[in-house]
């Protein structure tokens, strides 16, 4: 599909200052998330009707008994940062899990009562919910619409009945049409779908016609991850026992190129390495940062603030600078996993901090290089960086620069310091080297070690998802 230009449409003077008005809001978005003025919000709701044999995120199937306690915690948590968020601007807010929709229309309704109550949201904030196609209908999409959710992120994983099984989901192929339909009655127009490639033994014709029947359904965004088969899960025991092949790297790459092919043809555009926004018109075939790009998640490759509320949530905050032009010192950490630890030590008015970090500077250096990277276009400029860490990544790194350049890995302009297409391919080998003590280069995965479906639920960067 072929995007016009501005220039052949009707009212062509009115769309490109809509273009250059969209793309202000995304530069000016950047430089708040740099100078810490914005802030990312992630509530976990840890329960799904059934837990998925390759997930290992901080969830639960079978609890719903503890629904109700669990939201009162997730409020009473959500008061604890009233006072300390008070001059705080929460630009993006994000509800995951787990699946979210299992929820009921009124406990979602003390959820984000809660929220307005205790946190500033952005006039514009994104406010992003995740749902299962297998647990939402028209009334449930009806009440996140009136409840300010703005962007939905679907689950789908595959089109095909037998890929589906084989990952445990609980939905249907038709179910999948419906949660589209509801949703765009309901009147959400900012759509994402997710997907797994790379299963054991996944043909290439039945993922083609995977990405055939997600680009025929024109939803904004498209996200697609290679399955890895993580400790610890069903899935992990059943490639050790020999019951299911390990999944094949080699297959894994290919089904990615076939996606950036097939994707980029029809009028979406890869920002980031597992990302797709469809191109609005007048957008630029690769511009660096889409419209429909997810902000939240922009958050997280642009190394910038959030708070994570909920069972097993990570946090990123920064403190003051001592002085102008200097470093901000991050600190990270993690709230206890099991859900009535949580719950009563919320009750309790105790700590559910599970662990807490401060990263040294160059560690801080290198993640931001690490998940800036993930930008195709974007990349790390060189004022973000400069701007967090007070440093010159050009001098900082002049040898890592120099050795990726000169194997077509790494591209540096004036503006920033970027993936090459090639770089892209072997994304692993490329992050690695900007980590503090890491002397071996990582072995490039399939699909690029593509992060995961929700961020929150892993500990936080150095990340694969």
């Amino acid at each position: 599909m072929t995007i016009p230009a501005a220039t052949h449409l009707t009212g062509a003077p009115a769309f490109k200052a809509a273009q250059t008005q969209a793309a202000r809001a995304h530069l000016a978005f950047v430089e708040s998330v740099g100078e810490g003025s914005s802030i990312g919000l992630y509530l976990h709701i840890p329960f799904c009707e059934k837990k998925c044999p390759y997930c290992d995120f901080n969830t639960y199937a079978g609890m719903g008994a503890h629904f109700d306690a669990t939201v009162d915690a997730l409020c009473a948590e959500l008061a604890r940062w009233a006072a300390p968020l008070r001059d705080r601007t929460v630009a993006t807010l994000f509800v995951g899990g787990g699946t979210p929709t299992v929820l009921s229309s009124a406990q979602l309704e003390r959820l984000f009562a809660a929220i307005h109550s205790h946190v500033q949201l952005a006039p514009d904030a994104e406010i992003s919910c995740e749902a299962n196609p297998g647990t939402v209908d028209r009334a449930k999409f009806h009440t996140l619409r009136a409840l300010g959710v703005n962007r939905l992120s679907l689950g789908v994983q595959s089109f095909d009945a037998q890929e589906l099984a084989f990952l445990g989901r609980i939905h249907d192929v038709a179910d999948v049409y419906s949660a589209v339909e509801s949703a765009r009655a309901a009147g959400f127009d900012n759509l994402n779908l997710d997907f797994i490639f790379g299963l054991p033994g996944q043909e290439p014709a039945t993922f083609a016609r995977t990405l055939d029947a997600a680009l025929a359904l024109q939803t904004e965004h498209l996200s697609l991850y290679s399955l890895i088969v993580e400790e610890e899960t069903p899935l992990s025991h059943w490639v050790q026992s020999g019951r299911v092949q390990a999944p094949d790297d080699d297959l894994a790459a290919d089904l990615y190129e076939l996606s950036m092919e097939r994707l980029g043809a029809a009028g979406y555009a890869q920002y980031e390495v597992s990302n797709w926004a469809r191109r609005q018109a007048g957008e630029p075939p690769s511009p660096l940062l889409p419209q429909r790009a997810s902000r939240h998640n922009l958050l997280y490759w642009l190394n910038g603030e959030y708070l994570g509320v909920g069972p097993g949530a990570h946090s990123h905050l920064r403190s003051a600078p001592t002085e102008p032009g200097t470093a901000r010192r991050s600190r990270r950490w993690g709230n206890r996993k099991p859900v009535p630890g949580y719950v009563k030590r919320i009750a309790a008015g105790a700590s559910v901090e599970a662990f807490a970090e401060e990263p040294d500077a160059r560690t801080a250096m290198g993640e931001t290089m690490m998940v800036g990277l993930r930008l195709l276009h974007h990349g790390v400029p060189h004022a973000h960086f400069a701007t967090l860490h007070g440093s010159d990544l050009r001098a900082l790194f002049a040898a890592e620069i120099a050795e990726l350049g000169a194997q077509g890995l790494l591209l540096c302009s004036e503006e920033r310091l970027q993936l090459t297409r090639r770089g892209l391919l072997l994304g692993n080998q490329v992050f690695a080297r900007f980590l503090p003590e890491t002397s071996e280069p990582v072995a490039p995965v399939g699909g690029d070690a593509a992060p995961l479906a929700n961020p929150q639920a892993a500990p936080p960067p150095p990340l694969p998802s």
